[in-house]
């Protein structure tokens, strides 16, 4: 072709226009592509309030995207076959990973309760559809039997990969109905896709017209499956275990095993596609079989989850959108309306309905078991795949394409909604309750949460064990739990573990410090084996802004009836507080403000001297009890320390001096003289109780002091610093503060109330430690975790 030639004497030759066409269609690509990235995490954090899935962000944006008119053109065609190898492949890797998440073995094993549930609602989803899908002309070119089975097995399964991720976010995984939905979406899940895998291995025999070349050709894809599973169950458990013990936990995964443990997943997952069959199925079929433990499979798991929810999924639905072209949904089709809303009342009616009458045989209760049906109706990136497969195939037409994508989005979005429905009922259950020391069953055993930032709060948490026992029976239970900030260097050390959303730690100095702890504490309950103390370790590992919550929620499961924080400040060499860590101080700050149950802050000035604690050696511990709910609650954990031979305890009560030419004469005008009388009421009956069960056996000795004001009170209590080596205060919740009014006036630190602070000021160098206890507060468990408690 001759070049050319402007009026301007300028000469251009083709080739530079076809190039220049060709980079105006790349960077057309490449803007389209971006902007579904970009566009798809703005529109899911502006559904975060409403508690959306990605997936519904990406499959909104996919779509529109896809259907503009100037994105669509500039997707050749061979672009778009690009595309498509893109995707193919990334739902071979979605289909591996789905597998080696699942056990297939359970299927072998006697059905459990979630098995029941969830066989239940996949047979009556399976038969409605059966039943009544021949009858709606969805097929266009393909043979009712298969498609009427195809249809049916995509209606009747869950998208377990979208529900467990979905309730592990919400944080009610670890809850009874969490348990059983997602038990029941894995089975549900591995049911259907066992009954896909079944069916593309006779899919040949309707693709054939020799009937006897279709039988060879099922033969050959059988065997070759059933040579990849034999391999993948027997032989690759060898392999893997070689692979893991020349690669311990800890140490940097050797590149040439890594590789050669990648190539080998390959191979078992491609015997049976070099056969003909259906490549994502086979992934899925040797994920399945190939041990999901061990540090290999845990990383594979990891790292192609996150390949796949940062680039994959935006880019799958943009593939969806150019396949299922909008523009020709048949919109005016009456029928293209009832063909819709018959596949959502199947697949909602059927779900709900089996999952109903096997739930009311096994014992459960009518509401969680419509909102267990519900959930399981939701369908995920396999169910779309599945769908516009199909179309590709000309198998359906667009119409029918878009019914079951829409059908897809509508099963996703309301799954939030019906755990937000769950969540509410189960607040209006829950009875009320007062997680207390003073309310606490004399019988039962005493459960506490012991919380430390590491190992330098390591003594003063066994001293706290120590003097919290009380008697030897019923005991006490001690959750020993360590407090770690996620940081990006921890983030990239974390491993899936056991359980629903458990995280192992490869960090070495983590572990190690969490390993010196459980010996300490270990050791100690050893060498005490009469004292009725009962350990378990626990971890908290999150950000400062989720630790709060995370920490209650513990405590909630663990139904504890006193958390145990460490002080955010540490003390220096000269005795002194230094200027604290703000990340803790905020936890603690929440944790008073929402706590489940009672909670106690320690400021530790030397408390960890267990030596002091034995019956060689006396500890002296005093509580101060002004009045007010948390003082009574500092007097309920005093009666338990009161036991202990190692500690000789003084309960020192200060009383109002009214007589006194000090006396305030103006009053609190804050709290009503009704209500002033009230709390002295319950004061003195509180102080009686325990005066006649300790003091006047000669367990606890006693001492009054009549002051007449604040500054009296901030005397007296400077002048016993120095004489204990722990005081015991309550933090506030008084009502007649007529001994306290002022001393916030230079609070330093709030949270530790008027006379914790008073008392752990940083001028301070007595070595005397501070344990501030409140007392759980009912409203801030019920309004508290109703902020707290997000739903995504």
């Amino acid at each position: 072709m001759p070049p050319v030639t402007t009026s301007s004497n300028i000469t251009f030759h083709p080739c530079f226009l076809r190039f220049d066409a060709a980079s105006a269609s790349f960077s057309g690509k490449m803007a389209a592509l971006i902007a579904t990235y970009v566009l798809s995490r703005v529109v899911h954090h502006l559904l975060k309030p409403f508690s959306q899935p990605y997936m519904t962000s990406d499959l909104v944006i996919g779509l529109i995207l896809a259907s503009l008119p100037h994105a669509r053109d500039s997707f050749t065609s061979l672009f778009s076959i690009t595309l498509e190898n893109i995707v193919d492949f990334g739902m071979i890797a979605y289909a591996f990973v789905l597998g080696l998440e699942m056990d297939p073995y359970v299927i072998f094993k006697s059905p459990t309760r979630h098995a029941m549930v969830a066989y239940a609602g996949t047979v009556s989803t399976f038969v409605a559809a059966c039943a009544i899908t021949p009858w709606l002309h969805y097929l266009r070119n393909s043979s009712i039997i298969t498609f009427t089975l195809s249809l049916s097995i995509s209606l009747s399964g869950s998208g377990s990969h979208i529900l467990t991720r979905l309730m592990t976010y919400l944080k009610v995984g670890k809850s009874d109905i969490g348990k059983l939905s997602i038990g029941a979406g894995v089975h549900s899940d591995m049911i259907t896709m066992f009954s896909v895998v079944l069916s593309f291995v006779f899919f040949p025999l309707q693709e054939t017209a020799n009937f006897r070349e279709g039988i060879k050709t099922v033969v050959k894809i059988g065997a070759a499956l059933m040579l990849q599973t034999l391999l993948a169950a027997k032989i690759s458990p060898v392999f893997m275990n070689w692979i893991n013990q020349s690669n311990p936990e800890g140490k940097p995964l050797k590149g040439s095993h890594l590789v050669l443990s990648m190539a080998f997943m390959t191979v078992i997952c491609s015997l049976a596609p070099w056969m003909g069959y259906n490549s994502c199925l086979s992934a899925f079929m040797g994920g399945l079989f190939l041990p999901s433990e061990g540090r290999i499979s845990k990383w594979t798991i990891s790292r192609i989850n996150n390949l796949l929810s940062t680039l994959f999924y935006p880019l799958f639905f943009f593939w969806v959108g150019l396949r299922v072209d909008i523009s020709s949904f048949a919109v005016g089709n009456i029928g293209t309306w009832v063909r819709l809303f018959c596949l959502i009342l199947i697949a909602t009616i059927g779900k709900v309905g089996g999952t109903l009458i096997c739930g009311l045989t096994l014992g459960y209760h009518r509401p969680e078991l419509v909102a267990v049906g519900l959930l399981l109706t939701a369908k995920g990136h396999f169910h779309v795949y599945f769908a516009v497969d199909a179309l590709r195939q000309g198998k359906i037409d667009v119409t029918t394409c878009f019914s079951m994508v829409i059908l897809i989005f509508l099963s996703v979005i309301h799954t939030p909604f019906v755990v937000k429905h769950i969540i509410e009922r189960a607040r209006k259950r829950v009875p009320v309750q007062r997680m207390t020391l003073r309310w606490l069953d004399p019988s039962s055993e005493l459960r506490i949460l012991l919380c430390l930032h590491g190992t330098h709060n390591l003594e003063s948490g066994i001293s706290l064990m120590e003097i919290s026992r009380g008697k030897p029976a019923p005991g006490l239970f001690v959750h020993v739990t360590d407090m770690i900030e996620l940081t990006e260097k921890i983030a990239s050390t974390l491993v899936p573990g056991e359980g629903v959303d458990n995280m192992t730690i490869t960090d070495n100095s983590v572990t190690e410090m969490r390993d010196e702890i459980t010996r300490a504490f270990q050791t100690h309950i050893n060498e005490n084996v009469d004292g009725g103390i009962m350990l378990s370790r626990m971890l908290v590992l999150s950000t400062f802004n989720s630790m709060p919550h995370d920490i209650s929620v513990l405590a909630e499961d663990l139904m504890v009836s006193l958390i145990l924080l460490p002080f955010h400040k540490r003390v220096k060499a000269d005795g002194t507080l230094d200027e604290g860590h703000p990340g803790f101080r905020h936890v603690n700050r929440k944790l008073l403000r929402n706590a489940p149950c009672s909670i106690g802050i320690l400021v530790d000035r030397g408390f960890g001297c267990t030596e002091r604690l034995s019956t060689s050696s006396v500890s002296k511990v005093a509580i101060i009890f002004i009045g007010g709910k948390d003082d009574q609650e500092a007097l309920a954990y005093a009666g338990r320390v009161a036991w202990h031979p190692g500690v000789e305890l003084t309960v020192i009560r200060f009383l109002v001096d009214k007589n006194s030419e000090h006396a305030p004469r103006r009053v609190n005008n804050r709290a009503s003289v009704a209500e002033q009388e009230e709390e002295m009421k319950l004061d003195d009956e509180c102080f009686a109780e325990f005066y006649e069960k300790y003091v006047a056996r000669g367990n606890v000795a006693y001492m009054e002091k009549h002051l007449a004001n604040s500054s009296e009170t901030y005397t007296n209590l400077m002048s016993i610093e120095g004489q204990y080596s722990l005081i015991i205060v309550g933090r506030a919740g008084r009502v007649n503060t007529v001994l306290t009014q002022g001393l916030n006036d230079w609070q330093q630190c709030p949270e530790l109330g008027p006379v914790g602070d008073v008392l752990s000021g940083s001028n301070s160098a007595s070595g005397t430690s501070i344990l501030i206890i409140q007392l759980h507060n009912i409203k801030g468990q019920l309004d508290g975790l109703s902020d707290e408690f997000s739903i995504m």
